[in-house]
């Protein structure tokens, strides 16, 4: 019997030691080590931007890889659920709210560019065109949608409460008696045919190869406080290879090829 208690315990002190083995190699693996970064983004201009970070990476010894998606909400999901390791896509306000609705814990790391929203029409060359009854489409997200109406408030168009996220039933004054489709962000672009007006978000209107600058009959001041930030779980903020990305988003290279591709159309954070 004490023989075969004897095998049995110094069995059991071999799978210590290699489980002990295996979690310090995880560890190790999983952040000191981690040579390989994975970051969502939408197609345009934040994966065009982080091609331009890749080689400078590469010259700090990482690889960065792209997953492009092409909406508000997965991107999200897979930071959280793990898949990816940051995204870029986002502004803080959208990020908070994402947060407090579907219960997770991402946080930003580093501002890199304002993508001004703006007002567009097929229609009208300018918003004194607008008619009585005319209809305006809006993102269907709680802050760019509140973003959009706080822009049409602006230009003049109407007047909203003084909340946090004014929604459409918080419109106090809309002279024009203006009527309001509210659409997922990414469609918005293909309203245009539709409806009189949509106000579209720089990313979505570069994609529908639409010029903020030339092409919007009202656009966003520079100002703005919807600065698209790198966004990581919670934790991870400090680790090195998000250090490392951080650091080449934002280091003057990009700086000078957000200015030189865009002229203006994205503005750099930093």
């Amino acid at each position: 019997m004490k023989k075969y208690l004897g095998v049995i315990a110094v069995a059991i002190v071999a799978m210590l030691a290699i489980t002990g083995c295996g979690a310090n190699k995880s560890t190790s693996t999983s952040d000191t080590d981690k040579k390989t970064i994975i970051v969502g983004a939408s197609p345009i201009p934040h994966a065009e931007i982080l091609e331009k970070v890749k080689p400078i990476l590469a010259k700090e010894g990482y690889t960065l890889k792209i997953k492009v998606f092409n909406d508000y909400v997965q991107p999200n999901k897979a930071l959280n659920d793990g898949d990816i390791d940051a995204n870029f896509f986002q502004h803080i306000p959208y990020l908070n709210t994402f947060n407090k609705e579907q219960k997770t814990d991402l946080v930003p790391t580093v501002k890199v560019h304002i993508e001004p929203m703006g007002v567009y029409s097929k229609k009208i060359k300018s918003l004194k065109d607008l008619k009585d009854g005319a209809q305006i489409a809006i993102p269907n997200d709680a802050t760019n949608g509140s973003r959009a109406l706080q822009l049409l408030e602006k230009a003049g168009l109407i007047k909203v409460k003084k909340v946090d996220l004014p929604t459409v039933s918080d419109i106090t004054e809309n002279k024009k008696n203006l009527k309001f489709t509210e659409l997922d962000a990414a469609q918005l672009p293909r309203t245009l045919d539709d409806v009189d007006a949509a106000v579209i978000n720089a990313n979505y209107a570069l994609q529908a190869n639409l010029n903020p600058t030339k092409d919007a009959l009202y656009l966003e001041a520079k100002d703005s406080p919807y600065a698209n930030v790198i966004a990581v779980k919670k934790g991870n903020e400090n680790k090195a290879y998000i250090k490392a990305l951080d650091k080449a988003i934002n280091s003057p290279e990009i700086k000078k090829f957000i200015e030189d591709k865009y002229k203006g159309s994205i503005v750099p954070a930093f």
